[in-house]
């Protein structure tokens, strides 16, 4: 791999790797809520809410957490679990290509980024999020900075 020289390759490259830890963290995530019981999750995210850890108690960010843990011991557990397995695992792989420079996978890429803003435009009207419009635009960025990266790959092989 090259050394990024422009800004824009330095941020491409930052951006990548933050995905990279990003998949990281959704696959270990994912394989310890595994063997995690809900009630443990359930008691930890108590905690965090009592100790002022996501704002005051009664704050909109500690609702959203304390509620969103409560749709996870209810039984979307199974689909958490799958959803952060299978996000981490297609981001890593997603995130390696594009450090190998393997350009038919920055078509992937975008597009796999593309259905990732989609859902979390979705679940963010659905749940009223406010972090997941956030992490929407944050994907579009980098949309915009693998579609530049692989438009500048092709021109330089042709």
């Amino acid at each position: 791999m090259r050394e990024p020289t422009t800004l824009t390759d330095k941020f491409f490259l930052g951006a990548v790797l933050l995905k990279g830890l990003d998949g990281a963290v959704q696959l270990l995530g994912g394989i310890l809520l595994i063997f995690v019981p809900p009630e443990a999750v359930t008691r930890l995210a108590h905690a965090v809410v009592t100790r002022d850890l996501v704002g005051p108690p009664t704050g909109p960010l500690a609702g959203h957490f304390e509620e969103a843990v409560r749709h996870f011991a209810d039984g979307n557990r199974t689909f958490v679990i799958a959803y952060l397995l299978l996000h981490g695992v297609i981001k890593l792989v997603l995130v390696i290509a594009l450090l190998r420079k393997v350009l038919p996978m920055y078509p992937v890429a975008a597009a796999a980024l593309g259905l990732f803003v989609l859902f979390e435009i979705l679940r963010a009207v659905q749940t009223r999020s406010i972090v997941l419009p956030l992490l929407a635009a944050l994907d579009v960025a980098i949309i915009v900075l693998v579609v530049k990266e692989y438009l500048e790959l092709r021109r330089q092989r042709s």
